[in-house]
C-alpha cells in the first residue's frame, strides 16, 4: 500500500543534513574536549608526583647533609681548595704522594720489591671492584712473595654518587684509619669494602655497616670507634677561609685526590702503574695484569 507521507523537499533535505553535519560538529567538539580535560588532568598529575619526587629527594639529599655534615673536608663546597699532602695530617706510612705502599714487610713499606705498582682507586668506583676481584688474591700472593710492592692511593671523587652522604670519604677515611692503627688488616679490610661495594646513586653503607665489614676481617672495635672521630680546622674556598669540621683524614682524602689529579691529567679509576708506567690492558679480568708483571720481573 503506498504511503500517503509526502516526500522531503530538496530543501527539506539540504536542512536535515545541515542539522546532521551541526550536531556532528558538536559532538566532536564535546569529545575534544573531554580529551583536553584528560590530558590536562594526566599532565597535572604527572607535574605533582614528579613535584613529590624531587621534594623527596632534595628533603634526603638535605637530610643526609645533615646527618652527614662532618664527613668531607670543607664542608659541601664544591669550590674548596684541596691542601696540599704537607698541610694535612696523614696515616703513618703514607708516601710524599698520598701513597699507601705495601710490601712484603708490611703495611708503609716498598721493601725491596724488584716491581712497584701504583694503584688509584675510589671505594664507590665499579669498576675497581671489578678489578679487586680480578687481581686482589694475585696481588696479595705476588707481595708475600716479595715481587712486588703495591701503592694504593685512596681517592673520593665518587662522592657525587651517593645521595649525599659521601660515601667515598668515609670509606677512605675508614680505611686510612686502619692503615694507620691497625695496619695488618687495612689490605684485608679494603679488600672486604669492595666485596661489599653498595650501587651507584645509593645512599652507601652506614657507618655502622663500615664498622661491621672492618670487624669482621679482625680490626678491633677500638679501631673501628674512630672511625667517626672529627677534628677542626680551617680551609680556603672561593670566599676566603673558613672554618670546619670533619673525619679525621677528611683533609687527606682530598689532598690525595687533588694530588693525583696533578700527577695524572687524564685519572680515572682504577689506574694501575707499573714501575710508573700506564697498565694499558683489562684490568677487570685476570690474567693480563699478571702477564705484565712477569714480563716486567724478566726485564
Amino acid at each position: 500500500m503506498p504511503s500517503n507521507d509526502p516526500r522531503p523537499s530538496k530543501a527539506d533535505r539540504r536542512e536535515a543534513a545541515r542539522a546532521e553535519a551541526a550536531r556532528l560538529r558538536a559532538e566532536q567538539a564535546r569529545k575534544a574536549k573531554r580529551t583536553r580535560i584528560i590530558a590536562i588532568s594526566g599532565l597535572a598529575a604527572a607535574v605533582i608526583a614528579l613535584a613529590v619526587v624531587v621534594a623527596l629527594i632534595i628533603t634526603n639529599s638535605t637530610a643526609n647533609r645533615e646527618a652527614y655534615g662532618q664527613v668531607v673536608y670543607g664542608g659541601t663546597s664544591d669550590t674548596v681548595e684541596a691542601p696540599a699532602l704537607t698541610d694535612v695530617t696523614s696515616p703513618a706510612g703514607t708516601d710524599d704522594r698520598g701513597g699507601i705502599p705495601v710490601s712484603a714487610d708490611g703495611v708503609g713499606t716498598t721493601g725491596d720489591a724488584p716491581v712497584e705498582l701504583t694503584v688509584y682507586l675510589d671505594y664507590q668506583c665499579p669498576f675497581c671492584a671489578q678489578f679487586e676481584a680480578a687481581n686482589a688474591q694475585m696481588l696479595a700472593e705476588r707481595t708475600e712473595a716479595g715481587d712486588i710492592s703495591v701503592t694504593y692511593h685512596l681517592l673520593s671523587f665518587l662522592d657525587r654518587a651517593s645521595n649525599g652522604t659521601f660515601y667515598s670519604t668515609r670509606a677512605a677515611n675508614a680505611a686510612a684509619t686502619v692503615a694507620d692503627q691497625d695496619p695488618d688488616n687495612f689490605i684485608a679490610f679494603s679488600t672486604a669494602l669492595f666485596e661489599n661495594q653498595p650501587a651507584e646513586g645509593t645512599e652507601g653503607l652506614t657507618d655502622a655497616e663500615i664498622a661491621e665489614i672492618a670487624q669482621g676481617v679482625g680490626v678491633p672495635a677500638a679501631v673501628t670507634d674512630t672511625f667517626t672521630d672529627t677534628v677542626s680546622g680551617s680551609f680556603t674556598d672561593g670566599d676566603g677561609e673558613q672554618e670546619g669540621t670533619w673525619r679525621t683524614y677528611a683533609p687527606w682524602v682530598v689532598a690525595v685526590t687533588g694530588q693525583a689529579e696533578a700527577d695524572l691529567p687524564r685519572l680515572s679509576t682504577p689506574t694501575i702503574l707499573i714501575d710508573g708506567q700506564p697498565f694499558s690492558g683489562d684490568p677487570t679480568t685476570p690474567g693480563p695484569l699478571e702477564e705484565q708483571i712477569d714480563l716486567a720481573l724478566a726485564g
